[in-house]
């Protein structure tokens, strides 16, 4: 399984990056292959529960690919981790089939509870350089992640996301009406409205008692 699991990775750098001429090249020169291999080992030791051998893989790894994936992490099979340099992903992390990284990619976690905290990609998602996915949440298949975004939300199946943080632009192809967004001068206003409200409200509370007490000296 995990032989055959190489042999579609090294496939899908093929099919997926111009610049790989031949299986033989990508298998010893892509280093993005040669960390996707290594952490096939250390996540069958992980499954057995060895995780020290399973951590010692994965530093090797990281060593010389400069690509962080721990043991613990699923990942499917025709992944294409392009350039590779700086992409982390976290230990409860799912990287679903045919799904292409960029460099700089962090698939991360928020809080420090333990279980699952890190995002699950489906089929087919190709995530920009230096984007980031943090939280554990689901990400559609067939999504894009723009360069640099940062995704805190889920998103479903064939959208595009862009920005910081991160919101669709994008579903099935077609794009979608930009989102009202408030901003900062328009909250400076409310907040003036506001304190104007406070000030005639708290002008007719002193002159309520006022009034009564001279409804009282009528009577």
């Amino acid at each position: 399984m995990i032989l055959k699991d190489i042999w579609l990775d090294v496939k899908a750098v093929q099919a997926r990056d111009p610049a790989a001429r031949s299986a033989l090249e990508v298998l010893l020169l892509y280093q993005g292959v040669h960390a996707l291999i290594l952490h096939r080992f250390a996540h069958w030791f992980y499954r057995k529960r060895l995780f020290f051998i399973a951590r010692l893989i994965s530093q090797i790894s990281r060593f010389f690919t400069l690509i962080e994936i721990h043991p613990g992490a699923q990942l499917g099979h025709g992944i294409l981790i392009d350039h590779g340099c700086g992409v982390v992903i976290g230990e409860t992390a799912v990287v679903g089939d045919n799904c292409t990284i960029y460099q700089g990619v962090t698939l991360g976690g928020v809080g420090l509870n333990k279980g699952k905290r890190h995002p699950t990609l489906g089929n087919n998602v190709t995530v920009g350089c230096g984007a980031k996915i943090l939280g554990a949440f689901e990400v559609g298949d067939n999504c894009s992640i723009a360069a640099n975004a940062v995704l805190l939300k889920p998103l479903e199946d064939n959208v595009t996301a862009v920005g910081i943080p991160a919101r669709p632009v994008k579903k099935d192809g077609v794009r979608l009406p930009p989102q009202k967004t408030v901003h900062s001068e328009e909250i400076e206003r409310l907040n003036e409205r506001i304190a104007v409200l406070e000030r005639q409200l708290e002008e007719l509370r002193k002159q309520i008692p006022g009034k009564a007490a001279a409804g009282e000296s009528q009577a």
